[in-house]
């Protein structure tokens, strides 16, 4: 069974900091790389940043030098560090799989919602 729990939004004033966390199942965590995605007011879905199994970072240019993404493999946990917010880094974050081959899994946990005011 899939699940996906997001926690840590909130609102804060554009240049501060927050750390998002996701508790996944253990069977999603340890088989499969996973990603920070996220969707703006009225936007489209999109991958923020991915991290694989072993720990290895990407990230959308729009977030690069900005975010920091990582994984705890013993608590089944993967964190996004957010520096520097800015107003368009308003939306509501996901976590999920992140699979070229596959995709995202179909079920989405709540998301937790980050508002950046300016």
């Amino acid at each position: 069974q899939v699940q996906l729990v997001e926690s840590g939004g909130g609102l804060v004033q554009a240049g501060g900091s927050l750390r998002l966390s996701c508790v996944a199942s253990g069977s999603i965590f340890s088989l499969n790389a996973m990603g920070w995605y996220r969707q703006p007011p009225g936007g489209q879905r999109e991958l923020v940043a991915a991290v694989t199994i072993d720990g290895t970072p990407n990230y959308a240019d729009s977030v690069k030098g900005r975010f920091t993404i990582s994984r705890d493999n013993a608590k089944n946990t993967v964190y996004l560090q957010m520096n520097s917010l800015k107003p368009e880094d308003t939306a509501v974050y996901y976590c999920n799989r992140f699979s070229p081959k596959f995709g995202p899994y179909t079920y989405w946990g709540q998301g937790t919602q980050v508002t950046v005011s300016s």
